[in-house]
């Protein structure tokens, strides 16, 4: 008994390890003047702090769906249909409209249409 208990513990252990090592947000590549677009920063930034968790790093997916490789932008050909996903939630995807802006909003969905979805 004692062993199974050990053999569980070990086992969910290392699932949190291995869920915690999900890729990183893909880089904010540079624009035609050599920066990148600051709205597109903005957007890395609420994707690595709201998004990252059920998405993966990359887009790839785990507890929400994959959004990378292009899969967002066939899911919502319109952004107005993605973005009342984000700010209204759905399914298991929360609301974020009282937790982000407008602006913060708006650069989370350019952010994976133009960066997530391009990986």
């Amino acid at each position: 008994m004692r062993s199974q208990v050990r053999r569980i513990a070990g086992i969910l252990g290392l699932a949190v390890v291995l869920g915690a090592c999900s890729p990183p947000a893909p880089e904010v590549p540079a624009g035609p003047d050599g920066e990148p677009d600051p709205v597109l920063l903005a957007g890395r930034e609420v994707w690595e702090t709201s998004c990252v968790q059920c998405h993966g790093g990359d887009g790839g997916g785990g507890r929400g769906p994959q959004l990378n490789d292009g899969v967002v932008i066939e899911r919502y050909p319109d952004p107005v249909d993605q973005l009342a996903v984000i700010a209204r939630g759905r399914g298991g995807m929360p609301s974020f409209d009282g937790s982000l802006s407008d602006d913060e909003l708006e650069a989370v969905l350019r952010y994976t249409r133009e960066v997530i979805a391009a990986d």
